[in-house]
């Protein structure tokens, strides 16, 4: 699923953001951005984030911007003096005349600024403890709102797949007759005038009915949709129980469909295959 979160907070003279973001994925796939000086907390932010998604590509960017006015201002007071004194013995070295400008200072004391220093990982815990999740809160709402627009969805289309069931099954009594239809008209046409109650034509007409029956296959498949439609309801991680849920479902159409010898049926389990592939591939990034 997809996700976004950010938050930020003043730190250490410095601002503190925190940047959560996924993207579809089956598994959870997570990296983690942060200034070298905090490594040491990377797993303590990646158990934070398991905790809050278990699919999908998830990226933690997290960084420290020093305030641009205090930033000018930052620099090593003994370093400054310490790179007077060096022009200060170079100038005498060479016999140069040296007389300090404040105008030479200032170029002196820009050089050594650099940048500030970032605190501390242990100093930065508590703060980014708490601005990660900030982050999290923001990032997990974002995943349930379009979780809620995907279970609309997949109710939609289990609903759709439930009637077409229920005319694969109102048809399936049918299909014996049917067939008994045919094959009569097969042996007339054959020259061969069989009595309907003819014990080889009964025979096979009874053989047929029982390797068309679906009745098992249908009732299996109502219970299969029962239970995933109990499990969208539910307050459970959906992701891996739907999948082995649409499997079973998937099987029992695919058994239907070799059963059945019904051009009828055959049309309507190829339309209920089409909606089980549509909402397995929206519930693989679903958790």
């Amino acid at each position: 699923m997809t996700g976004y979160g950010r938050a930020s907070a003043a730190f250490a003279g410095g601002t503190l953001t925190v940047q959560v973001s996924s993207v579809n994925r089956k598994s959870l796939d997570l990296t983690v951005k942060l200034p070298g000086e905090w490594e040491s907390l990377e797993s303590d932010i990646g158990e934070r984030v398991r905790k809050a998604a278990s699919r999908g590509k998830v990226h933690v960017d997290v960084e420290f911007t020093q305030a641009k006015a205090s930033a000018g201002l930052a620099w090593n007071e003994a370093a400054v003096g310490e790179a007077l004194d060096r022009l200060a013995a170079l100038a005498d070295q060479r016999r140069i005349p040296f007389e300090p400008t404040a105008d030479l200072l200032w170029r002196v004391a820009a050089s050594q600024g650099g940048q500030p220093e970032v605190p501390s990982a242990d100093a930065a815990r508590p703060q980014l403890e708490s601005v990660l999740g900030e982050a999290l809160r923001a990032f997990c709402a974002m995943r349930a709102k379009e979780g809620a627009a995907l279970l609309a969805d997949f109710s939609e289309r289990l609903a759709v797949c439930r009637r077409l069931l229920e005319s694969i099954a109102e048809r399936a009594p049918a299909v014996a007759p049917a067939y008994r239809a045919v094959l009569q008209k097969r042996l007339r046409e054959a020259g061969l005038e069989l009595d309907v109650n003819d014990e080889r034509v009964l025979r096979e007409i009874a053989l047929f009915a029982d390797r068309s029956d679906i009745s098992e296959e249908i009732t299996r498949f109502r219970s299969h949709a029962d239970q995933l439609a109990a499990l969208l309801k539910s307050d459970d991680e959906i992701g891996r129980k739907a999948d082995f849920i649409l499997q079973e479902i998937g099987r029992e159409a695919n058994t239907i469909g070799s059963k059945a010898n019904d051009l009828a049926i055959s049309k309507g389990v190829i339309e209920l295959k089409n909606e089980l592939e549509r909402i397995r591939e929206q519930m693989a990034n679903v958790e």
